[in-house]
């Protein structure tokens, strides 16, 4: 295959693989907990870590993992001072996100850096970034199996999950963590603006056809190993943005299976209405 004849090209379809197999795992439990504009709210906070690192002159994904993890534990802090109105804490968060990026984004000398994390930029990731990519994938992917039983209950019901023993502290922590490094990393690839699409999307196309949470699990990253494929290919032929491109096919995707579902469902109320 041609496109695969080169590096830059070939990086980016192991990058586009390996994120797309651990943001849906992490995408479950924001959406299972209410929590589906988490990833919004961090990935706007990544563009502030991003900028404090251009100015400071470190690496832009470090900076926007330190940002990504200072907010997501104020989003659980602020959650848990709240609880009734938990879904305020992200609005908070994403608002200082937002204007400290504003803030910071001036001092930036290049702008042309900075705006590359707007919408990503998967096909020019470093060697640096790759391996970052590498281990943060594995150290996610290893860390939702291990934790598989535990994430679910959490995810359903936190108060039962205390009562079946579960440390509900300690978990949230870690998910906390690992939603941040996440967010953060996925960011570079496709987007701040957009990485949260690519969290929720391909999960809601898993609830389409899933029929239980391990099957909804495996379907979500099915989906989104196929929504990069597609998009890296049709951003390299068709000379799109890949983060754009690779959102795009799961939206579409995700119309065409609420269409098919709800023709199926007349179906079969004409079905049974038919027979009585």
């Amino acid at each position: 295959m041609a496109i695969l004849e080169y590096d830059f090209m070939r990086r980016a379809f192991l990058a586009g693989i390996l994120l797309a197999v651990i943001v849906p795992c992490i995408g479950i439990i924001v959406v299972l907990k209410r929590l589906s504009m988490m990833g919004d709210a961090l990935s706007h906070t990544s563009l502030a870590g991003v900028a404090a690192g251009l100015v400071m002159g470190i690496n832009p994904i470090l900076g926007a993992v330190v940002a990504c993890i200072a907010a997501a534990l104020g989003i659980e802090a602020i959650r848990k001072r709240i609880p009734k109105f938990s879904e305020m804490s992200i609005a908070i968060i994403m608002s200082a996100g937002i204007g400290l990026a504003g803030v910071l984004s001036g001092f930036v000398k290049n702008a042309a850096n900075f705006n590359s994390f707007l919408f990503g930029s998967i096909v020019a990731i470093s060697d640096f970034e790759m391996v970052l990519v590498v281990c943060i994938s594995c150290a996610v992917l290893l860390t939702f199996l291990l934790l598989y039983k535990e994430l679910f209950y959490i995810a359903l019901d936190e108060r039962s999950a205390r009562l079946a023993g579960i440390p509900v502290k300690s978990i949230n922590f870690i998910f906390t963590i690992l939603t941040a490094v996440t967010v953060s990393i996925a960011a570079r690839t496709v987007g701040a603006l957009i990485v949260s699409s690519l969290m929720v999307v391909p999960v809601a196309c898993g609830m389409q056809v899933g029929k239980s949470y391990q099957q909804t699990v495996l379907y979500s990253i099915l989906f989104a190993v196929c929504f990069t494929i597609a998009g890296l290919f049709l951003s390299y032929y068709l000379r799109l943005k890949p983060g754009g491109t690779i959102v795009l096919i799961g939206v579409l995707c995700l119309v065409v299976l609420l269409l098919v579902k709800r023709v199926l469902a007349r179906r079969t109320v004409s079905a049974v209405a038919d027979r009585n």
